[in-house]
């Protein structure tokens, strides 16, 4: 699996891949999701998304900050705000691995070092859960206004 900066010539696939219908209730669109990437950047935020490939096939999308602890959060971090994979390519195992790339990706730190990964997530969407708690991240026990509840892995 790789990550690779979104450019023009990949924009409109990214924009394009969608989720199984049953999961729509858990994610917004990619579009959505770099528009957001575009105005938090412009407001000083590190916001980094990638178009994810399996054997030169883009088959998800990530988006993900950064903060050195002197932002949003007490802690420095970097934080999975969104990750899809296409419907098509679900259930092969690369929502897992886009996640264990993510993570390492982060112990790389590339825009700095990190005590946590980050992520929110509906209780609801048991499928991600799975994933989570699988490789370790435990619930903090806050609750997002919008219901979803956070989870954090120690790096």
């Amino acid at each position: 699996m790789e990550f690779r900066k979104i450019t023009w010539d990949n924009f409109i696939e990214c924009i394009e891949l969608k989720v199984s219908p049953d999961q729509q209730q858990f994610i917004s669109s990619n579009q959505h999701a770099l528009a957001e990437a575009y105005i938090a950047s412009d407001e000083g935020q590190i916001i980094i998304t990638f178009a994810v490939y399996k054997e030169e096939r883009m088959v998800g999308f990530i988006s993900m900050y950064y903060d050195d602890g002197d932002g949003n959060f007490d802690y420095s971090s970097y934080g999975i705000f969104k990750m899809m994979i296409d419907h098509r390519y679900q259930g092969q195992g690369y929502g897992r691995e886009m996640v264990e790339k993510a993570i390492e990706y982060a112990q790389s730190a590339p825009r700095g070092k990190a005590k946590v990964v980050e992520l929110t997530y509906k209780p609801e969407n048991t499928a991600a859960k799975k994933i989570y708690d699988s490789l370790g991240f435990r619930l903090t026990g806050d609750v997002l206004a919008c219901g979803e509840v956070q989870a954090i892995l120690a790096l």
